[in-house]
């Protein structure tokens, strides 16, 4: 239902002299589920007895030129450019703004927005990415040579570190990004005493060995 439509039913009924109340049991009948909230209505109605007659919202003034610079612009995206880490009310408080003000910067102004690092066993550079696709592609080439060698299994394993907990929440990892960005990578560059080394082996039909390792202690 189109909140002009309702709001000036809302009119209609103040009109009438029903109470809130009455209107929203109304709304309720007709509508069911579509019907505004009482909440909605209750303020509705209050406006309409303090003598207003426009159905409209009224205009967003939006945050105060001062607060939208170039050079507060500028000086946030330094400041985030600098520390993709920083919390909000840490540059609302430096600069001097509001969080409200300082949000619209960051969303409206700089288009950035804040993700969390999805954790990944590691990084690879380049070359060892350009490594990893050759050994695909020779693994491939020699399957596609070598079918009937492989018509029960062909066996994939890798290792990782496995962490008896979580060394970093997922609040404490968000960081600012461009908000056409996919949500960015990190590794586990801290040693933790309660992790263990698993080895996986795997096929086109999933894992079926998992071993995990004990750490021997010198």
């Amino acid at each position: 239902m189109d909140k002009i439509v309702y709001r000036a039913v809302i009119k209609f009924f103040v009109k009438e002299g029903l109470t809130p109340k009455e209107i929203h049991s109304k709304f309720i009948k007709v509508y069911v589920d579509s019907s505004p909230l009482f909440s909605t209505i209750k303020k509705w109605a209050a406006e309409f007895k303090r003598g207003c007659t426009s159905l409209e919202d009224d205009p967003c003034e939006g945050p105060p030129k001062s607060a939208t610079t170039p050079e507060i612009i500028e000086q946030v995206c330094n400041m985030v450019l600098d520390d993709w880490w920083m919390k909000v009310h840490e540059i609302a408080e430096t600069i001097r703004i509001s969080k409200e003000r300082l949000g619209y910067i960051l969303h409206e102004g700089l288009d950035m927005k804040r993700l969390c690092a999805r954790w990944v066993p590691h990084l690879l550079t380049a070359d060892q990415k350009r490594t990893c696709m050759k050994i695909s592609e020779q693994y491939l080439e020699h399957f596609n040579k070598n079918k009937t060698d492989f018509v029960h299994r062909f066996i994939t394993m890798d290792e990782t570190w496995i962490h008896h907990y979580t060394l970093e929440s997922k609040q404490q990892s968000k960081q600012w990004t461009e908000a056409s960005c996919s949500a960015p990578k990190k590794t586990r560059s801290v040693p933790s005493a309660g992790k263990a080394m698993a080895s996986v082996f795997w096929d086109a039909e999933g894992i079926f060995l998992l071993v995990i390792l004990k750490r021997v202690k010198q």
